[in-house]
């Protein structure tokens, strides 16, 4: 069963609490497990805290590159720092930022959200809108229950489980009428 703050996602709200709250968490996760949460990988990880859309890692690099670009009066791009963000730096930082349960890779779309509670181990299940791609992620006890019950029954070990649903978000639907 989803809870109200489960589907707040696809309403309008003030993200800066959002993005406050995961980033606080964040912080306090990696300091208790003794984990570096570098400046790039805090930069990463507020960047997909940014809306409730997953962000592919080349949209998170163009964002990160943006960033460190100020614009002369004749409006010609110069670098603050001259320092191009290499991919593999961008990927470093997801990884470790997934590895840590502080973000999800949603395969469907070849992007990252972040954790609803990243201080517990859990599957995690997702409604994703096919129409504006906002992403709800959830868990549920029986359908983990569920998968861990059928795993079981054909001895299958279970090393990770993502569930992802495509399906049309309250606002789009509403959008687009009855279908």
């Amino acid at each position: 069963m989803l809870s109200p703050s489960d589907t707040r996602a696809f309403e309008q709200h003030d993200h800066s609490r959002c993005i406050d709250s995961a980033l606080t968490t964040a912080r306090r996760l990696c300091r208790n497990k003794g984990l570096r949460l570098t400046p790039i990988r805090e930069q990463v990880f507020t960047l997909i805290c940014q809306s409730h859309k997953p962000l592919g890692a080349y949209a998170i690099l163009d964002r990160l590159t943006a960033r460190d670009t100020v614009f002369e009066s004749n409006e010609k791009p110069v670098s603050r720092n001259r320092r191009r963000i290499a991919p593999p730096t961008v990927y470093r930082a997801l990884e470790f930022l997934q590895e840590h349960g502080l973000i999800h890779r949603i395969a469907t779309l070849n992007a990252y959200i972040g954790c609803c509670r990243p201080a517990r181990t859990h599957q995690s299940q997702f409604l994703i809108c096919r129409h504006c791609d906002s992403t709800v992620e959830f868990v549920s006890a029986c359908v983990t229950t569920a998968i861990e019950q059928s795993a079981q029954q054909a001895s299958f070990q279970i090393e990770s489980a993502c569930i992802e649903i495509i399906g049309l978000c309250p606002n789009c639907r509403n959008q687009k009428g009855p279908q």
